[in-house]
């Protein structure tokens, strides 16, 4: 029988992964609010936004304004997501002091895209590194399709493997799996995971699953018994992908907490007070959220309701 981590440590997305991926802009000040909420329920890492170009991504136009409003936090990492050297730049403006790349694992789409390799865009990311290290910015990376890509199907490990050998190789030792075609399955997870911890246990890892096949908490369960402690989750389950055809949002923090609840897995989180914060959020889009705990309520609610 694998054995369940004692405790482990989300980071929370909503903000950037969950809000950049809708059509209500959402004010700088409910985003802030936001923030400090979740500061409050008790995240360590949370994505505040990300330096895109504003005109590509509208939604994410005001994270520089954000993190003006809230300033350093003791014993929180708040961390955005940059494109390239500017939002290096951007981040020492505003005060950020941790920032996050992306490459895709597919090489179809990267060449397409970009008209490089993964491994050519990562060591592109050299500079970025350098300056973020001479500013006092920690810096880390992520690959975005590492299980599958609808351009390419199942990534074979070998190429992953190069992925983050190129990420090492340019000095970032902080990766991120990132499942954002939601194409993982548990097994997969569990190999490519357990692989890579064994083999780049100089890696801190991070686990990110979007639940477009309702697979995402299977997922976090199996690369949990892999070993890992890391993961993303977004509030009410917001986010998506723009570039991936029909790639539904991120598994729901309360889900997930409410399992780990129930499993006597710590998080430092309360699953209450996100919930309070996902109902905001669903009133602030004015949409329903992809949330099974804030339908039916958490399972220890339920105990008490009825005694």
């Amino acid at each position: 029988m694998n054995t369940l981590p004692s405790a482990i440590t989300l980071c929370e997305v909503g903000l950037r992964d969950g809000l950049q991926n809708e059509k209500t802009i959402l004010p700088t000040r409910e985003k802030i609010e936001l923030l400090r909420g979740l500061i409050d329920a008790g995240f360590k890492v949370i994505e505040v936004g990300s330096f895109m170009h504003p005109k590509a991504v509208p939604q994410m136009a005001d994270t520089d304004e954000i993190y003006k409003a809230v300033g350093q936090v003791p014993g929180v990492e708040l961390r955005a997501l940059i494109p390239n050297l500017r939002g290096v730049q951007r981040a020492v403006d505003c005060g950020c002091k941790k920032v996050k790349l992306n490459v895709s694992a597919s090489r179809q789409h990267n060449l397409k895209n970009l008209n490089m390799t993964p491994e050519e865009s990562v060591a592109g990311f050299a500079q970025c590194v350098q300056a973020a290290g001479e500013h006092g910015i920690a810096i880390s990376g992520s690959i975005s399709m590492p299980f599958g890509s609808p351009w390419d199907g199942r990534i074979p490990l070998a190429d992953v493997e190069s992925i983050i050998e190129a990420y090492l190789n340019v000095g970032i030792t902080e990766i991120s799996l990132s499942d954002t075609s939601g194409m993982a399955v548990p097994n997969q997870v569990y190999q490519m995971c357990e692989h890579v911890a064994g083999k780049y246990p100089q890696v801190s890892w991070w686990l990110h699953f979007h639940n477009t096949r309702g697979l995402a908490i299977a997922n976090i369960m199996a690369a949990m018994e892999a070993g890992m402690t890391q993961f993303d989750t977004s509030f009410g389950g917001l986010g998506g992908c723009p570039f991936v055809p029909n790639a539904a949002g991120n598994i729901s923090t309360e889900d997930v907490l409410n399992m780990c609840e129930e499993s006597g897995i710590e998080t430092g989180v309360d699953c209450a007070k996100i919930m309070e914060l996902s109902k905001r959020v669903r009133d602030l889009l004015n949409h329903d959220l992809d949330s099974y705990v804030l339908r039916a309520g958490r399972a220890k609610d339920l105990i008490l309701s009825h005694q």
